[in-house]
């Protein structure tokens, strides 16, 4: 399951799960879970250190953002040949339709050399099977807003909000109503259309974290 653009909701791993696989003689052990920082990546890794001591290279990759994104990402080798390893499990991850992944792999050298292209393989396919069997959940991620509209435009702005699959906080009534809403992040561009036209062009959204001191910044929080 990929990402949904419009949501702004993707499956992230639920929890970690380890396969293994002998390849001429050489014993890969990988495993695949959630890391929604660079942090939770290297705890990860070090998680599997100390379940499998005395590897002889542990490479690992991670995504923490949404699926297919390169802002948040890392790889290592780890001793292997440069572009075996981190750069192979890597690819697999970005084009694995999960956000939020990290991959890391113990490898015991059984004395026989594979190869750029063997070990390339191997890496890769250790992290395509644990991806096909590790459990997901859906993650949403949210842009909290504040939406300035006419009294009379109120119940017409709830129901759109209702639609988008919002939640509203905090309600300000003044010369006009202020609303503190939480948008699922892919369809904050859309709301800025779709209020106008629910308002005739006099509502106005405006995104939280540029508001002064004494807004409802912080309302709206589940």
């Amino acid at each position: 399951m990929a990402g949904d653009r419009l949501t702004g909701a993707y499956p992230v791993p639920a929890s970690a799960v380890e396969v293994r696989e002998v390849v001429r003689g050489s014993r890969f052990i990988t495993l695949v879970g959630h890391a929604a920082s660079r942090d939770d990546a290297s705890r990860f890794v070090a998680q599997l250190r100390e379940r499998h001591p005395g590897a002889t290279h542990y490479c690992w990759a991670f995504n923490a953002g949404e699926p297919g994104s390169t802002a948040t990402v890392g790889m290592s080798d780890a001793g292997e040949p440069h572009g075996t390893a981190g750069r192979p499990m890597l690819s697999a991850l970005l084009h694995s339709g999960l956000g939020e992944v990290v991959a890391a792999c113990a490898r015991f050298y059984g004395g026989v050399k594979l190869g750029t292209g063997g070990l390339s393989r191997a890496y890769r396919g250790g992290v395509k099977k644990a991806l096909r069997v590790c459990p997901t959940v859906t993650k949403t991620t949210w842009t909290p807003v504040l939406i300035k509209v006419p009294y009379e435009a109120v119940d017409r702005v709830r129901h759109l909000l209702g639609t988008l699959n919002a939640t509203i906080g905090e309600q300000s009534f003044g010369a006009e109503v202020t609303l503190a809403a939480l948008v699922p992040s892919g369809q904050r561009r859309a709301l800025d259309g779709a209020v106008a036209e629910a308002t005739r062009g006099r509502g106005v959204v405006l995104d939280r974290e540029d508001q002064p001191p004494g807004s409802l910044r912080d309302a709206g929080r589940p």
